[in-house]
C-alpha cells in the first residue's frame, strides 16, 4: 500500500454561510468536502448539535472538511474564507497534514 502527502482543512463556522464557503472551495480547487454538525464552546458562547436546541437551523454550526494535494491551495482556501466571512461570522480554519490511499481522487479536473 502506498500512502501520499496531502493536506486537510478544516473550517468551523456557522450554516449560515456554508453555501458560501462551499463554493469557496471548489473555486479554489477543492474536488469535494464532508459537512457534520459541530458544537461546542467558543469566544461566542456554546454551540449544540441538539435538535431541540435550535429554534433557527441555520444558525447552527457545521464543521467542513476538504483534502486537497497541496498547501497553496490549503492555505487559498483558508485565506478567502477568512477573508469574505470571518469578520462578520463566528469560525475557525486549521490545516492538518494527512495520507490518503487514492491520491488521483484529489485531481482536480
Amino acid at each position: 500500500m502506498t500512502l501520499h502527502k496531502a493536506k486537510k482543512v478544516v473550517i468551523i463556522t456557522e450554516k449560515l454561510i456554508l453555501k458560501g464557503v462551499c463554493h469557496i472551495i471548489e473555486e479554489c480547487g477543492g474536488t469535494g468536502y464532508t459537512i457534520v454538525a459541530a458544537g461546542g464552546k467558543g469566544s461566542r458562547n456554546v454551540r449544540s448539535t441538539s435538535d431541540r436546541a435550535l429554534v433557527i437551523e441555520d444558525f447552527a454550526n457545521v464543521k467542513i472538511e476538504v483534502i486537497v494535494k497541496s498547501i497553496n491551495i490549503a492555505e487559498t482556501i483558508m485565506e478567502q474564507v477568512n477573508a469574505k466571512y470571518f469578520q462578520n461570522y463566528s469560525g475557525i480554519t486549521y490545516v492538518e497534514d494527512v495520507e490518503i490511499l487514492r491520491s488521483k481522487k484529489f485531481n482536480h479536473e
